[in-house]
């Protein structure tokens, strides 16, 4: 999960390291030997910083307007993914930024500048069902236009991997427990249906981090997507679950449910393979979801423990609530939520002081 662009945000002011700061002079470097972008050098300043390990700069340009320089460290960043899909993305008509100039050996790029506002700055009660079902037919388009062998798999061994991080660094590092047999089991039984779930449903181009702080509003072609870099082909609810049960922005869910069956409806119009009716589809929607939530509390987890990014841990409780809301209404899951309790009872008492 990487949460990217957020103008503003607390990671973007935080101190560089000289790390960074070295980064920063030869990206300025590679930007001086640039031409026909007009770029006003000693206007870069700091756009936003994510969860991943890139960097954002906005620069002014002559005409009045503004580009977006990225630091995207080769050792862990895949520049060439991002072009790739920024392409396919241009292709079927949807805005993202488009890549003016980039240099994959060192990991830099410029890129068109969607704005500074993401839908989480902006999402209010009179805007919401607006903007969300720009979203939704912004992806009903990407689902539409799906092909395999184009995008890497999210097969069970990808999904696998993203609960094991919820095993190692919630409750291995977070809450410090190391599980029973009998524990571990339990959790594997779990994890085994929901793996099924997500492995039976069609398979499409999955974003796989389609939400709020992804999605830049447009005054044309709303809503502009960022980060997709690490698109798939994957379950064809994980987007939607993404989006509707946002770790950053939580709403009712009379109102997820009523955008859920928008979208089943206009899906199927459009063709798409969605399970033919709609309790069979949200109940692939909810399990999908459990899968994301369980990995988004292990990637937090691992952020803040690992990386010093501790501003994460705030958004735990929403996502613990999107976990034991959904466990419990289904018989398969509700051993995860009898897990979870004795998990939480037998966690050593620590006190965090971010």
């Amino acid at each position: 999960m990487s949460s990217t662009a957020i103008p503003g945000n607390s990671a973007a002011s935080a101190a560089i390291s000289p790390e960074k700061e070295q980064r920063k002079q030869s990206l300025q470097i590679w930007l001086a030997g640039l031409t026909g972008h007009s770029l006003k050098h000693d206007s870069m300043r700091t756009a936003s910083a994510d969860a991943s390990f890139r960097q954002y700069y906005r620069i002014d340009t002559e005409d009045g307007n503004s580009l977006i320089a990225v630091d995207a460290p080769p050792a862990t960043e895949n520049s060439a993914a991002f072009i790739k899909m920024a392409n396919l993305l241009k292709s079927i008509n949807l805005t993202v930024p488009e890549v003016l100039a980039h240099d994959l050996e060192q990991g830099f790029m410029l890129v068109t500048d969607l704005g500074m506002n993401t839908y989480g700055q902006i999402l209010n009660s009179d805007n919401s069902h607006k903007l969300y079902m720009d979203a939704i037919d912004s992806l009903i388009l990407l689902q539409a236009q799906s092909q395999a062998d184009v995008l890497p798999e999210y097969d069970r061994a990808f999904l696998q991997r993203e609960l094991n991080i919820f095993m190692e660094w919630y409750i291995g590092q977070h809450l410090g427990v190391t599980l029973t047999d009998a524990q571990e089991a339990t959790l594997n039984k779990v994890f085994d249906h929901l793996l099924a779930s997500a492995l039976a449903q069609p398979q499409v181009y999955v974003h796989r981090d389609y939400h709020s702080r992804n999605l830049m509003w447009m005054d044309k072609g709303n809503p502009g997507i960022i980060d997709f870099q690490d698109a798939v082909y994957g379950p064809i609810t994980y987007d939607l679950v993404s989006l509707l049960r946002d770790a950053y922005v939580q709403w009712d869910e009379e109102i997820v449910l009523d955008w859920a069956i928008r979208y089943w409806e206009k899906a199927r119009r459009a063709g798409l393979p969605v399970a033919p009716d709609i309790d069979s589809f949200y109940r692939d929607f909810e399990w999908m979801g459990l899968q994301r939530h369980l990995k988004i509390l292990g990637i937090f987890a691992r952020l803040s423990h690992r990386d010093g990014k501790h501003h994460y841990i705030a958004d735990i409780p929403t996502v613990m609530e999107y976990v034991r809301k959904t466990s419990h209404r289904y018989k398969e899951l509700i051993p995860l939520l009898r897990l979870l309790d004795e998990l939480q009872d037998n966690a050593p008492q620590v006190g965090y002081t971010f």
